[in-house]
């Protein structure tokens, strides 16, 4: 039971860590499509960027922070061990990676159309080497069951970053105008640097958190154990193609757009789709609880005999879950673009299209423990796969037609097609029976209820469009305690 208690307790610091975390970073949005203007594309070329960053996060850990939990919890390794060959093997690739970029910025960032702005690049390169690192000193945290200190620094960066972001974005550039760009201000502000000051603030933080986890870098002989890292690779490198395909499928739209993108205002156009599509982000935020939740919960239940049963009924009420909050966003539409700049409101049709997307994702995160759960992961880098391609595919074809709606379809084409491909092959592997005209009798009342919302935000004055939506949003509640939820039963029990 203590142990039971510890991992709840861990769990929850861990889980509520995060999201707070992606809530203070989503603060950002506001600051930066508010101080840099869609039509110069600032924000198009953070989303670019950034896009870029999580891709090569994902490349420079090539799998090797799940696969030190691996080797450091299997019988006959050293723990120590483990981690020294890790930090080393990790350590020494990063390194030559951003070495690599310094070494050859002129070419790499004419390539990726930065040729004016060079320091965008090897800045977001060092950052990410540096990020990639610390993913390993991190896992040692988690590894020695440090969650409060892990925690604790994660938020200390993120909290950082967005002080010195309202500096630089907000309190430098009025107190500039204000002087006439005369005085001390001029000595540590330049508004030519602009977006600029983004990738510089984070390399700021990146290197000030290496700092922190001192303590975790030293105190201890550094060894390289060259069997134990071919070991390792063998088991990362699975890992490593599922992670290129999972965050293929969140990036490529916004690494491709410049380059398929006919216009000539293309990082405007890819700054009006990410500012728009973070709204979308709010839902991923809040299913994320969920996520946390259920992860340890399916794993748990592997031995029950019924634990098929109750995958099916977490499944429905995931679906339910989601629905909801996609209504929610719908509903209150007119509040929440108030989180962007105005003259990025023209990008906010595609955020019922990317919510929809992330339902899928969550649903295909669902059925996914099919195959974690009879240890047969390929299936996982296979069904990425494909949906990485569908997705691809459509960007390539109809985005130098539709700009970046296409992007949001692809989008829910990428996902959809993993999704299914989990269901069908699933259903033959591991057969869970899913109460899919259930699901299917939501999804439907949710479709309906959205098509109403649309047109009473687009009708109505801003307080009837609120109150009609949130009568209609009592009624997908109504639909769910009539359904699956009755209250009077409900009431008995807890009577009891």
């Amino acid at each position: 039971m203590a142990g039971l208690k510890a991992l709840a307790k861990d769990t929850a610091i861990y889980g509520l860590s995060s999201i707070v975390g992606r809530f203070l970073n989503y603060l950002l949005v506001p600051l930066y499509t508010a101080t840099l203007a869609a039509a110069d594309g600032g924000y198009g070329v953070i989303t670019n960027v950034y896009a870029y960053t999580a891709l090569l996060l994902v490349i420079l850990t090539y799998g090797m922070e799940t696969t030190f939990f691996r080797f450091a919890n299997k019988e006959g390794e050293d723990p120590q061990r483990v981690y020294s060959t890790t930090l080393v093997s990790v350590g020494t690739t990063s390194l030559l990676f951003a070495a690599l970029v310094v070494a050859f910025i002129s070419p790499i960032s004419s390539a990726m159309g930065y040729a004016d702005h060079p320091s965008y690049i090897w800045v977001m390169a060092v950052t990410v080497a540096l990020d990639a690192f610390q993913c390993i000193p991190f896992a040692y945290l988690r590894y020695k069951k440090r969650p409060v200190k892990f925690a604790a620094l994660k938020l200390a960066n993120i909290i950082m970053s967005i002080a010195l972001n309202l500096v630089f974005f907000l309190v430098l550039p009025a107190w500039y105008e204000s002087a006439g760009g005369e005085g001390f201000v001029s000595q540590i502000y330049s508004p030519e640097v602009g977006v600029g000051y983004a990738f510089y603030i984070n390399l700021f933080c990146s290197a000030a958190l290496m700092l922190l986890l001192i303590k975790e870098l030293t105190g201890f002989k550094y060894v390289f154990d060259r069997a134990l890292l071919r070991r390792m690779l063998t088991y990362s490198w699975p890992i490593l193609v599922l992670g290129i395909a999972g965050i293929l499928n969140q990036t490529a739209d916004k690494i491709l757009f410049p380059y398929i993108y006919h216009g000539a205002d293309a990082h405007a156009q890819l700054g009006i789709y990410g500012a728009a599509s973070k709204i979308a982000m709010i839902m991923a935020m809040i299913t994320q609880a969920f996520r946390y939740a259920y992860e340890p919960f399916v794993f748990g239940k592997a031995k029950d005999r019924d634990n098929r049963e109750t995958y099916a009924k977490a499944m429905k009420f995931f679906v339910i879950f989601t629905l909801l909050a996609f209504l929610a966003v719908i509903g209150y539409m007119d509040i929440l673009k108030h989180l962007i700049g105005r003259d990025y409101w023209e990008g906010l049709s595609v955020v019922p299209i990317v919510m929809a997307a992330e339902i899928m994702m969550g649903v295909y995160f669902n059925l996914s423990f099919w195959y974690k759960l009879i240890d047969k992961t390929v299936w996982g880098a296979w069904f990425s796969g494909a949906g990485c391609l569908v997705l691809i595919a459509v960007n390539v074809i109809f985005v130098p037609r539709y700009g970046y709606m296409a992007c949001a379809w692809a989008g829910l084409a990428g996902y959809g097609t993993a999704m299914l491909l989990s269901y069908v092959v699933g259903q033959r592997r591991y057969p869970i029976n899913y109460p899919v005209r259930e699901m299917a009798v939501y999804a439907a009342v949710a479709i309906m209820l959205c098509a109403l919302m649309r047109h009473a935000n687009a009708s109505l004055p801003l307080w009837g469009a609120l109150c009609v939506n949130t009568l209609l949003l009592l009624v997908f509640v109504a639909v769910i305690v009539k359904r699956d939820f009755p209250l009077g039963e409900i009431i008995k029990k807890v009577r009891r």
